[in-house]
């Protein structure tokens, strides 16, 4: 048998998925036809209806191609100009983003499964110092596909005293250059190629022999389901393209960064992601829905917005782990608050890396760009301070034992 007991559990739960997933994307096309269907006959005889007898004979004769494109495109211009279809659009965008969470969920438990332990014994084997702290989370964040990830692992590591304060800084600064790898892959346009990674997984789960497999098999389904998902909010956002007040609120972010950068943050927060967040920016930058600026704007957002899922992770650990969940916020508040004075300058850096690498005119490659920029050139301008910046929140954050002993030796 191909199926494990484990496999067999799964199953009516991967086919419930499978049924909502073809139910959200066969549904809005069926409907749409259905609805083409069922209105044609009644405009032909309304058509009918008014137009008499004899002069139904010559209307053919004076019809004229050209006339029958101009209204067509004078149709097609009035929908765009019109009311948008809110509820097809808010549902299709709900189920690709939906698609896309459970995809990054799924491929980072595969991931976690599989690499898990091995970052684990990356981290605290290579993080010998600071330099090699900045590189090992890097490669950790790179693996298992998500920074807050990586930290939290981190501050179980500290709050255990397998690493210590500095060392734990380089990893978190490894870590904001290690997310950037996503929004590069995203920015290739490789959403076309969704639906065979599906397929593949789909078919290493219940038929792969061991259990590695099958992690393998949830990883590729999870590629496949975060990239379908992205191509499925970046159908639903079409309608977007000439809309002119979504237009107009995109280049009031490009103009407001500092707006622009509390929108990207409250998202993160509610998507608990940034690099969903930041997926998502470069798809819609990819149909032109969203400028450099506006980008780069929510893109500095989504870097603070990250830092509530290692907060949270912080709750009730030693205070070693706190301060390494305070340097994060911090860390990523200072570049933050720079990258918006300076978003200006970044916008022509990127401009300028993006067309040494053929980018050229890209706004998606531009943003993803953008980001590699801000994230390298803040991990640069820090490294060299962090053990002043390890004492300094040591003494902003001292340890509860250090506190206890001269109470103690009153006592006494």
């Amino acid at each position: 048998m191909f199926f494990s007991k484990k496999s067999n559990q799964r199953l009516p739960k991967l086919l419930i998925l499978c049924i909502l997933v073809s139910g959200l994307v066969i549904a809005p096309s069926l409907v749409e036809d259905n609805l083409h269907w069922f209105n044609k006959p009644v405009l032909e005889v309304s058509a009918n209806a008014q137009t008499p007898a004899g002069v139904q004979e010559a209307q053919p004769k004076q019809s004229n191609p050209d006339n029958n494109s101009k209204e067509e495109t004078s149709k097609s211009e009035g929908e765009k100009a019109g009311k948008l279809d809110i509820f097809k659009m808010v549902t299709g965008a709900l189920a690709g983003l939906v698609l896309f969470l459970y995809g990054v969920t799924r491929m980072a438990e595969g991931l976690e499964a599989i690499a898990g332990d091995r970052a684990k014994g990356l981290i605290s084997r290579f993080t010998t110092n600071r330099y090699a702290g900045v590189a090992t989370g890097t490669v950790a964040t790179t693996i298992l596909d998500s920074s807050s990830v990586t930290i939290i692992v981190v501050i179980a590591m500290v709050s255990a005293g397998l690493l210590s304060s500095v060392q734990s800084l380089g990893v978190v600064l490894g870590s904001n250059i290690g997310t950037t790898i996503g929004a590069q892959i995203v920015a290739f346009k490789i959403n076309e190629y969704a639906p065979i990674a599906m397929f593949a997984g789909f078919l290493l789960i219940f038929l792969g022999k061991t259990e590695r497999w099958k992690q393998i098999g949830l990883i590729v389904l999870g590629i496949g389901l975060l990239f379908f998902g992205l191509d499925t909010i970046e159908k639903a956002m079409e309608p977007f393209e000439e809309y002119q007040p979504f237009l107009k609120w995109m280049e009031t972010l490009g103009d407001n960064t500092l707006l622009g950068a509390g929108v990207g943050a409250l998202f993160t927060i509610l998507v608990q992601s940034s690099s969903a967040t930041v997926a998502i920016i470069v798809t819609l930058a990819s149909q032109g829905l969203i400028s450099l600026p506006a980008g780069i704007a929510l893109m500095l957002g989504a870097e603070v917005g990250t830092c509530a899922d290692t907060l949270v992770a912080t709750i009730g650990r030693d205070r070693p782990a706190i301060r390494t969940g305070v340097f994060h916020l911090i860390f990523n508040l200072a570049c933050a608050a720079v990258g918006i004075i300076f978003a200006g300058q970044l916008a022509t850096l990127a401009k300028w890396l993006s067309g040494m690498v053929g980018a050229g005119d890209d706004i998606a490659r531009q943003i993803a760009n953008a980001q590699v920029i801000f994230n390298i050139l803040g991990v640069v301008l820090v490294i060299g301070f962090l053990p002043l910046i390890a004492r300094g929140l040591e003494k902003l954050i001292p340890d509860k034992q250090k506190g206890d002993r001269p109470a103690k030796a009153l006592a006494k």
